[in-house]
């Protein structure tokens, strides 16, 4: 009897373990009855049939990363270059990935090298080197659609490397150091025009204000000769004057100033290295003296005029 209890109580312990089920989080199993898919057990505590059903696959519903191995491909202009990448995934539907397609990842791997090498094989060298963006974006739509029908979403493809080969790259180095030394030559011939043109400008600039100046003092100078002929007009019109009322200093003022000046030329001159003067002194200080009473005279009568 109590062999019978203890074979019950096991059977029981037993029944409840096959019957409970706790699932993981980030995972998902599916149960197949008799080897037929009924469900999909989610994360927590689930209850099945025991001895009926079973856990059929454990799937993982996380986004997942697949390393894609380095592959050659021939691109359009007949350049063999090494590529790889990664793929990232995520199950969407257990179900499907579990029974619409066997061994996923292999799958996923084959699909997405078959599909590096259509991509960018209809491509130039120079595409391929310039337009990654360009070319992860087909690849993403391309596989992502062919995954569908397995409940898979394809995230994102990366191309990690491209390794043209090493006497291309050679040329490609040969070609750019071409391509920047032409950029510099114009670059340094565009300097020098500038330069140039500025150079230009200022010497412009500066024979204009050089010209106004010289108009300005041409024009100061032709102002203070108009002044010295009217100051000079207004004195020979004053003397005049004298001379016509029988003032005999002015007579002498206006012949001391001639002879004054004559005499400043004579000296002047360069080629002259003795001056002979034939007049006598007395006359000069006969000049002089009429000079220095006409001052007087003329200092005189604004005092006279003030009384």
């Amino acid at each position: 009897m109590e062999v019978f209890i203890i074979v019950v109580l096991a059977l029981a312990l037993v029944t409840v373990a096959m019957g409970v089920k706790s699932v993981p989080q980030g995972t998902e199993w599916t149960v197949e009855r008799f080897g037929r898919y009924t469900k999909t057990l989610e994360p927590g505590l689930n209850l099945i049939v025991p001895f009926v059903d079973q856990v059929g696959n454990k799937i993982n519903m996380m986004e997942q990363v697949l390393d894609v191995p380095s592959q050659e491909v021939i691109t359009r202009d007949n350049a063999m270059v090494q590529v790889d990448g990664v793929v990232f995934y995520q199950v969407l539907d257990a179900a499907k990935a579990a029974y619409e397609v066997q061994n996923l990842q292999y799958a996923i791997l084959n699909l997405t090298m078959t599909n590096i090498r259509t991509v960018m094989g209809s491509m130039d060298l120079d595409e391929l080197l310039s337009q990654r963006d360009l070319i992860n974006a087909r690849l993403l739509s391309v596989v992502d659609d062919a995954t569908t029908p397995w409940g898979v979403k394809v995230t994102r493809i990366e191309i990690k490397d491209i390794s043209p080969p090493r006497d291309l790259v050679e040329s490609m180095g040969r070609q750019m150091k071409a391509e920047r030394d032409k950029r510099a030559a114009i670059l340094e011939a565009e300097g020098k025009r500038q330069a140039a043109i500025l150079q230009a400008e200022g010497d412009k600039q500066a024979a204009i204000l050089q010209a106004e100046g010289q108009k300005e003092a041409a024009f100061r100078e032709a102002e203070a000769r108009e002044r010295l002929a009217e100051a000079e007009a207004k004195a020979t019109t004053a003397v005049s004057e004298a001379i016509a009322k029988g003032d005999v200093q002015a007579i002498n003022y206006f012949v001391a100033t001639r002879y004054t000046e004559a005499l400043e030329k004579v000296a002047s001159a360069p080629n002259q290295k003795l001056i002979l003067m034939p007049l006598e002194a007395a006359s000069v200080i006969g000049a002089l003296g009429g000079i220095a009473e006409l001052t007087k005279e003329a200092l005189a009568r604004p005092a006279a005029g003030g009384k």
